[in-house]
């Protein structure tokens, strides 16, 4: 387990902990880490891999909220799994992925016994709060075009590559719109030079700008 070497900001003790109470689990890419309703009994670590955080509605369409990393954990597993309530949004491994599920029972003392952990748990707050208010902004404040560049951003972000492996269908879905407007606006992104379409794929131009 690299646990120090992802989350150095613990203290040894505390990391000490962890490593004997936390259970190491993997995951393939498209597999279910967290569904909206599920009781959560443990907190979720990202040690390798990468995790989709959304929402989905009554008719089964989904809204991206954020990308989890190594070294990064889920707010809303820690809020759950701290309160013994039911979840409600979904996790979903975007490749293949490796979590350290850390059981609920411990979040209080550790919170109360290491000021690395409060520190590390009001932290991985602020980030989530602080990502969720620029989707926010750009749902309610942007227009469709900047919505999807803004997109393209992050998922590239995330993945650490220019080449993003997503159909429009897909990008649609969690855009709340449609295949053919992605298509048309990727089209118009294409023609300003903004990225390349391949059949299965979108390249966004390095320093790219709408």
């Amino acid at each position: 387990m690299n646990l120090r070497e992802k989350f150095p900001q613990l203290e040894p003790a505390l990391v000490t902990e962890i490593e004997r109470e936390g259970i190491i689990k993997d995951f393939a890419a498209g597999d279910v880490l967290m569904r909206t309703g599920q009781y959560i009994k443990s907190t979720i670590l990202i040690l390798e891999g990468i995790v989709k955080i959304f929402r989905k509605d009554e008719e089964g369409a989904e809204f991206l909220m954020y990308y989890l990393e190594p070294g990064e954990a889920c707010a809303i597993s820690i809020i759950c799994a701290s309160k013994a309530e039911t979840s409600q949004i979904s996790a979903v491994a975007m490749e293949d992925t490796t979590a350290l599920m850390v059981p609920n029972k411990f979040m209080d003392e550790w919170m109360s016994k290491y000021k690395s952990w409060y520190y590390f748990v009001l932290e991985t707050y602020r980030n989530r709060f602080e990502e969720l208010l620029t989707v926010i902004d750009n749902v309610a404040f942007r227009n469709m075009d900047e919505r999807l560049f803004f997109y393209l951003k992050r998922y590239a972000e995330a993945n650490h590559s220019n080449t993003i492996a997503i159909s429009h269908q897909q990008i649609a879905d969690e855009l709340n719109s449609s295949r053919e407007v992605i298509s048309r606006l990727l089209k118009k992104m294409e023609q300003r030079g903004i990225v390349t379409l391949s059949r299965n794929s979108i390249e966004l131009h390095a320093n790219a700008v709408l």
